[in-house]
């Protein structure tokens, strides 16, 4: 029997990676990643903040009520009505927490909450015993713990154990720390707080200076057994800790770190694709753990090493981790019921009939465009057709464009807006302006492209291209996605989807307009 301690795994993506610009997920879409979470064994998962709007309030509760085996988590400011609104979205929670939360540090209290000291500490206290009254799973944070005074974080810290919050939180909000400087805070906390060992400490990182990570490994080694992190890495402004690299470098490296996880390592894979299809952020090559060249040999020098004995130049295995898993491949010739007990498998299910008859008919679409249909397939297309479903106002209808060498490239398009269609044209740059300059010929949408990112979604020469569209109209924001196997196509389908989504959040408050951590 092992002897080492838990460490608790926070996955904050629906709430705080849904702060990424562009990243906003729909109720369902948040179901989805909830249940692979909950696949991966993830302990807690922080569903979104309630207070924020109508449908955070809504994907929150859908969560609570599909989430058995994690603890589902609404995050609160130290507010009554933020904490009464939390508890009734987490009502059908099997396992319910509260994550309320005050800023400590100087500049926060006066610039922000133009309060004092006293004030906040007082807060924090009322807070914790309201959200005790709906449940014993409290857990506080102190906003910008790492520009607070440490005397007063001390104070605070102590008073929100006592009021009986069950887990403390330490951020690093604005990813200002370095690992020494943070394994000294939390250290200090835990050795200086009379009550420390009354609450589980806890610590989340943002990653402005690309130490989100280090800092909260540091973190564990000071005694916390709590990290908040994402998927990915996901996150408002440069993002936060990743989850895969925080629990693969405790796993890989047993000799340095007296903790363990209860996490199913061989979905992270997986949960990362998911993730990164339904945001529309891609993962980057290079990436650690999750990136198509973590575990990618080019070196004649590391082939020839790999090949004698793989611990040579990998220290962890391809497999742990969710690459190379037995899968079943779906074809042209593959039936309804492998393609729903596949589905079924990837945490994918239909309510109705109608809508598994409309994913099983593009199904057969794409399958007659390519040879074999990989999970990554699947979920981009039942991605798209729930994305069409919520949001589709404007659909592609026809499409065709002109392009060769010393030529201006020309393209011709039909939409359908609001059931009528109407037709445009415009030349462009290139290709995929031309493309843009027609939609826009029709829509006149006043949008700025800001980002245009393509990505094969499988190998091979009849792999899907995935395309992402980021516009922006006025300061919101809109990440649009389009997969096709002709990336023309899946252009045009990546604009339209973000010009739908732009009409829809015009009038939506982003989460934690006021207030984040």
């Amino acid at each position: 029997m092992s002897t080492k301690q838990k460490l608790y795994i926070f996955d904050t993506t629906l709430r705080d990676g849904e702060q990424s610009p562009g990243a906003s997920m729909t109720r369902d879409e948040k179901v989805r990643i909830a249940r692979a979470l909950e696949r991966m064994k993830v302990d807690i998962i922080e569903a979104g903040f309630p207070i924020a709007s109508p449908g955070d309030f809504e994907a929150v509760r859908a969560v609570a009520s599909a989430v058995r085996d994690s603890t589902v988590c609404g995050l609160a400011r130290a507010l009554d009505r933020d904490i009464d609104r939390a508890a009734e979205a987490l009502k059908s929670a099997q396992r319910g927490r509260i994550h309320t939360f005050s800023a400590t540090s100087p500049i926060h209290m006066a610039k922000k909450l133009k309060m004092q000291p006293e004030q906040v500490l007082e807060q924090a206290v009322h807070a914790v015993k309201r959200a005790r009254q709906y449940t014993d799973d409290v857990e506080f944070s102190a906003e910008d713990a790492v520009r607070s005074e440490i005397d007063f974080l001390c104070r605070v810290f102590e008073a929100a154990i006592k009021a009986g919050a069950r887990t403390v939180n330490v951020p690093d909000t604005v990813g200002y720390s370095i690992p020494s400087m943070w394994y000294e805070r939390v250290h200090t906390l835990i050795e200086r707080v009379p009550n420390a060992d009354q609450a589980i400490w806890s610590t989340h990182c943002h990653n402005d200076l690309g130490m989100a990570v280090a800092n909260s490994l540091a973190a564990v080694q000071a005694g916390a057994r709590q990290v908040e992190c994402t998927i990915n890495g996901l996150g408002e402004r440069a993002g936060n800790a990743s989850l895969e690299e925080i629990v693969m470098a405790v796993r890989t490296r047993r000799d340095v770190f007296d903790v363990e996880t209860g996490i199913d390592t061989t979905q992270i894979v997986p949960t990362s694709r998911l993730v990164s299809n339904i945001t529309g952020y891609v993962v980057q090559p290079n990436k650690a753990i999750v990136g198509a060249n973590a575990f990618a040999h080019e070196s004649g020098i590391h082939q020839d090493g790999v090949l004698k004995h793989r611990e040579t130049y990998e220290i962890m295995r391809a497999e742990d981790v969710g690459w190379h898993a037995n899968r079943m491949v779906l074809g042209k010739h593959s039936g309804r019921n492998a393609f729903r007990a596949r589905l079924s498998e990837l945490g994918i299910e239909f309510k109705r009939e109608e809508d598994l008859n409309e994913a099983f008919m593009r199904f057969k679409e794409l399958a007659d465009k390519k040879h074999d249909i990989y999970d990554e397939d699947l979920q981009a297309l039942v991605t798209e057709a729930s994305l069409a479903a919520a949001h589709e106002r404007v659909k592609l209808v026809f499409l065709k464009v002109h392009s060769e060498t010393g030529e201006t490239p020309r393209a011709e398009i039909t939409l359908s807006v609001d059931g009528e269609e109407r037709d445009g044209q415009a030349e462009g740059s290139g290709p995929v302006d031309a493309t843009f300059r027609a939609i826009e010929s029709i829509m006149n949408s006043g949008c700025n492209l800001q980002l245009f990112s393509v990505n094969a979604i499988t190998t091979g020469t009849d792999a899907q291209g995935e395309v992402t569209v980021r516009l922006d109209k006025g300061g919101r924001i809109a990440n649009g996605q389009g997969a096709d196997t002709d990336i023309l196509v899946a252009s045009a389908k990546a604009y339209i989807n973000a010009l739908n989504k732009v009409s829809v959040t015009a009038g939506r408050t982003h989460p934690q307009v006021a207030d984040h951590i």
